[in-house]
């Protein structure tokens, strides 16, 4: 052939033959539309445009068998085989068959704090082990998870009421029998709005739907008459007092079959008349045998102006 009429066969569309020992480079840009085009230019080097009707563009194998694809009028990149990465992704995502995943979310050799505190639903990355698949899972399934990992005689956090302002009184469900044997609950300076006044805690058995307020239905130390387990007697609002510190605990109160004991201990508080600072404990039992799954504390009188309580769980090991 001579070159003039090899140029004439390829613009023409009636070339058909093999090129050997030689290179094609085309020197113009391809165009939308084209049925199959080879173009280049300088900003994008080599490309490649079709159009059919499942694909764009395949590339296949020696074997005849698809292996990349660009799905018709997409940007979409479709692999039969795996894709083995020996430097850094970069662009808009990874296509993951259970979904697609910003190549920033798989930066987990660097990145920047995500800047706010982690929440229940807040998903993380987790490799099952068997054959290596990757799965999400949620901040609350772990926590879940560790929480059941938790060995026998660990304190756990539950639950706190946050800053109390001018309460009527404060409740606690997340009892959970299956874990937890005992609770405790600490008081940071609960300060009533009512001067010299009592605390009380108020055991639920149906969730805290209902809470036992029965005088008789509670014994404390050496009297029979009480409304509640008692946490604190004689507390005061005056100015300079302080309100109560220290911690209250409940011992088995899902053992049906037997009474509900507390103990507060360590509880300090100051009088007014003195100014002295008092450290007591006080012991209680509420004298139902049931499955007690709440707790309300409120004051004999008057709401709670101000402080925090905190409840931890003792773990059971199981």
């Amino acid at each position: 052939m001579t070159k003039a009429r090899d140029t004439a066969n390829i613009v023409g569309g009636g070339f058909s033959g093999t090129i050997a020992g030689a290179t094609m480079e085309p020197t113009g840009d391809t165009a939308a539309g084209d049925n199959a085009a080879i173009g280049f230019t300088a900003a994008e080097g080599l490309i490649l445009t079709g159009q059919g009707s499942t694909n764009d563009v395949t590339i296949k194998n020696d074997a005849d068998a698809d292996v990349i694809e660009i799905p018709t009028g997409t940007v979409n990149v479709t692999m039969a085989g795996t894709l083995g990465v020996t430097g850094v992704i970069t662009g808009g995502g990874l296509v993951v068959p259970d979904g697609s995943i910003a190549v920033a979310d798989l930066d987990i050799d660097g990145g920047t704090d995500i800047g706010a505190a982690l929440v229940d639903a807040d998903l993380m990355i987790v490799d099952d082990g068997a054959g290596g698949t990757n799965r999400k899972a949620t901040m609350a399934r772990l926590a879940t998870y560790m929480g059941g990992k938790i060995t026998g005689g660990s304190m756990v956090y539950l639950a706190s009421s946050g800053a109390i302002s001018n309460a009527a009184n404060v409740s606690f469900t997340q009892f959970d029998a299956s874990k937890y044997d005992h609770y405790q609950f600490y008081f940071q300076h609960v300060i009533p709005a009512t001067d010299n006044t009592f605390m009380y805690g108020y055991v639920s058995t149906d969730g805290g739907s209902n809470y036992d307020t029965t005088n008789g239905n509670y014994h404390k130390q050496n009297t029979t008459d009480a409304p509640g387990l008692e946490v604190v007697e004689s507390a005061g609002s005056d100015t300079n007092e302080f309100g109560i510190c220290g911690y209250f605990e409940l011992f088995a109160p899902h053992n049906s079959s037997s009474y509900t004991m507390s103990s507060s201990g360590n509880i300090t508080f100051q009088t007014r008349s003195d100014g002295g600072v008092y450290q007591l404990s006080y012991t209680s039992i509420h004298l139902v045998a049931a499955d007690v799954d709440a707790i309300q504390f409120a004051f004999s009188s008057g709401n709670i102006e101000s402080g925090e309580i905190v409840m931890y769980g003792i773990a059971n090991g199981t």
